[in-house]
């Protein structure tokens, strides 16, 4: 099985900066797309960013479009999520996830349980 744990979160203030991690016990780390998703309260879990399995392309949603940056590091399998610029309406559980690129599903496959981020205002 494979098992991803996030970082902790953290509170910081509207503006501030905070790094999540997320450590995958995986086999063979870079057959996965790595991804992180949020979820705020009493709204649906949304896609934040996602970086490929051959490390080249990223994909942000737009409201942390040039805030937030996804990066991996397959020789110590870990996924960050960079974020800058913070703004209470980031504020959410951020949960990273995993894409099997060899089995080729058509959505994520694998989840972490979660780390809570509060931007206070």
């Amino acid at each position: 099985q494979v098992q991803l744990v996030e970082s902790v979160g953290g509170l910081v203030q509207a503006g501030g900066s905070l790094r999540l991690s997320c450590a995958a016990s995986v086999r063979s780390f870079n057959r996965y797309t790595m991804g992180w998703f949020r979820q705020a309260p009493g709204k649906e879990r949304e896609f934040v960013a996602a970086i490929s399995w051959t490390g080249i392309s990223t994909r942000y949603t737009d409201s942390v479009q040039a805030r937030f940056t996804i990066s991996r590091d397959d020789a110590r399998k870990m996924v960050y999520l960079q974020m800058n610029t913070l703004k209470p309406e980031d504020t959410a559980v951020y949960y990273c996830a995993a894409d099997d690129a060899v089995l080729d599903t058509p959505e994520y496959d694998y989840w972490g349980q979660g780390t809570q981020v509060t931007v206070s205002s």
